[in-house]
């Protein structure tokens, strides 16, 4: 017996991985009601979240926070989904990410880091508070 996942699972999780890029709101939120692990990560690390961030889609960001996702998962490189959004200048998924606790310290560059190194002053801002 193998310990590897089999290809109805890596198919899945690439369906899912897909949806979360697509902002495919309706199909994470299913499955991980139905039981999906939130924090589902991809082999480089990148969660859910993760690339629902870093592709702009708060609605997503949101529905996955509140099923229980972690804000602050980083990836293999050390990257938050803040520090993704701040880099996109989705300052709407900057805020979802706030709003569930999301450390804008935490990470490699950190999103206060990207935020600085980008010129995104407004974001700075926003982060000098926390």
């Amino acid at each position: 017996m193998t310990d590897a996942p089999d290809a109805e699972v890596i198919a899945l999780a690439g369906k899912l991985f897909d949806a979360a890029r697509a902002g495919d709101t309706a199909t994470l939120t299913a499955a991980v009601d139905a039981g999906v692990s939130a924090d589902l990560t991809s082999g480089s690390g990148d969660t859910l979240v993760m690339l629902a961030a870093y592709h702009g889609h708060a609605a997503t960001v949101e529905a996955l926070l509140q099923r229980g996702a972690d804000p602050n998962r980083a990836n293999d490189k050390g990257q938050t989904p803040l520090a993704g959004a701040v880099f996109k200048g989705s300052t709407d998924v900057v805020d979802a990410l706030l709003a569930d606790g999301a450390d804008p310290r935490a990470g490699v560059p950190s999103a206060v880091d990207a935020a600085a190194m980008f010129g995104k002053t407004e974001l700075l801002a926003r982060f000098e508070s926390r």
